[in-house]
């Protein structure tokens, strides 16, 4: 081990391995290294047994849920939006030839206590339960304006500089109401919250085009792709593809204490006696706890169910989400559900997630108005985890650590921080400009 590497990746989290792949692409000597005997760190992908045991001691689950090996349930499930950063980042690396995608059947939003279809076009808010008549026309010239939008085209604008105005003026320009403005603000756009609508509108307008885009790439239900096997299949995708252009990985590797010289940068990662030299260490929080602070925590339920979500068009895959004011909170709930037809479960058995920022100490109480909308459960598994945040200054000791994961159940916000750590440590912009038609051949129908 005792070799000089550009880069060593510690941790093999979802964060941690597109790093080190997009590394690996650019012809850096990268080595990544895992405390555990598994891939993907808190992200990873856990049998029947191993949920289990994680969750309820030793004791091994009750028959009737099935073979263990037939369950495939990612510890931090997030859909991906079709058109959105992450598969960019699949293509541009070339990881597509190894996985298999499903488009996701159904996009929902909680309004007023009941479930809808989020409608994301102007011929599907004509359609929606979720407006009254004069509302559907103002929301159909909303999405019209959004399909039309082309930046470098300002006949398209509307007379409207989305640098300048805020979301909060294009949206009474089109005087929506404020259930309808709910959920194209988190349903579609993906706000976590509603600081967004005093922001310039730029961001907004772009988030609910790249939404409608990614409905109509695979004419689904739904924006988003999942693979076959759930995430699990990511982080070794990718140490697959680092492998390709010489990077090294190794797991179990106890330890893994990163060296800092007299200055305070780091030099290397030392674990068996042994010390690997490096230029750069990127890792999870957990491997710098110094370095970072907490700076909130995410509370989730875990459910195996023998049916799909009601009031979903029995959708064997689907998002939901629950705005925070629907439910006079502070931040939304999400509800993610994937089955067998996505081979995460046996046959006729599906997994759902409820997952929120938690404002409480209380999970089962904060997740109850999510929970209640799954319909009956074979089994309920209650966690939460702390969320962290680098407090250092890479640009001082060379160390790029990962945010934690959020209770998003969707990519985008993970994608961005892989996006810009990229850019911290290369000092480069990564193009993400390309032809999308390459993933369509791992997209099945």
């Amino acid at each position: 081990m005792d070799e000089e590497y550009d880069v060593i990746v510690l941790g093999t989290g979802l964060k941690e391995c597109i790093l080190s792949g997009l590394l690996s692409v650019d012809g850096l000597k990268v080595l990544h290294m895992d405390r555990n005997d598994y891939y993907g760190g808190e992200s990873t992908s856990l049998n029947l047994n191993q949920l289990w045991k994680r969750f309820r001691g030793s004791d091994s689950p009750p028959e009737k849920l099935g073979s263990s090996r037939d369950y495939n349930v990612d510890m931090i499930p997030k859909f991906m939006m079709a058109n959105g950063a992450l598969v960019r980042v699949l293509i541009h690396t070339d990881v597509t030839k190894y996985l298999n995608f499903k488009a996701v059947d159904g996009s929902y939003v909680y309004n007023k206590g009941k479930i809808y279809k989020v409608p994301a076009t102007d011929v599907e808010a004509l359609k929606s339960t979720l407006m009254g008549l004069f509302e559907k026309r103002r929301a159909r010239k909303f999405f019209i304006y959004v399909q039309d939008y082309e930046e470098n085209d300002p006949k398209s604008h509307e007379g409207l500089d989305l640098n300048k105005v805020t979301a909060r003026d294009v949206i009474s320009k089109y005087g929506l109401e404020d259930d309808t403005v709910d959920f194209i603000g988190h349903a579609l756009a993906l706000h976590k919250d509603d600081s967004y609508l005093d922001q310039p509108a730029t961001d907004f307008v772009k988030r609910v085009k790249l939404y409608a885009e990614s409905l109509a790439r695979f004419a689904g239900g739904s924006p988003y792709i999942y693979p076959l096997y759930g995430l699990g299949e990511l982080p070794q995708a990718f140490a697959r593809l680092s492998a390709v252009y010489g990077g090294t990985y190794m797991l179990n590797k106890p330890e893994c204490k990163v060296e800092f010289d007299s200055d305070g940068k780091a030099f290397g990662v030392t674990s068996e006696g042994e010390t690997a030299k490096c230029k750069k260490v990127v890792c999870d929080p957990s491997y710098l706890p110094s370095k970072v602070k907490k700076v909130g925590k995410v509370a989730r339920a875990i459910c195996i169910m023998s049916h799909p979500i009601p009031h979903t068009h029995d959708a064997h895959s689907v998002q939901v989400i629950l705005p925070q004011k629907q439910l006079g909170r502070k931040s939304d709930m999400y509800l993610f559900c994937c089955s067998y037809a996505h081979n995460v479960a046996p046959k006729g058995k599906f997994i759902a997630f409820v997952t929120t920022e938690a404002e409480t100490d209380n999970p089962e109480a904060e997740l109850k108005s999510g929970i209640e909308l799954l319909g009956p459960v074979d089994e309920i598994f209650f966690d939460t985890y702390d969320r962290y945040e680098p407090t250092n200054q890479s640009s001082a000791d060379n160390c790029f650590i990962s945010t934690s994961y959020d209770a998003t159940t969707h990519f985008e916000s993970t994608v961005k921080d892989v996006i810009s750590m990229y850019s911290q440590i290369t000092g480069k912009t990564l193009d993400l400009t390309m032809d999308l038609s390459a993933a369509g051949a791992a997209a099945e129908e």
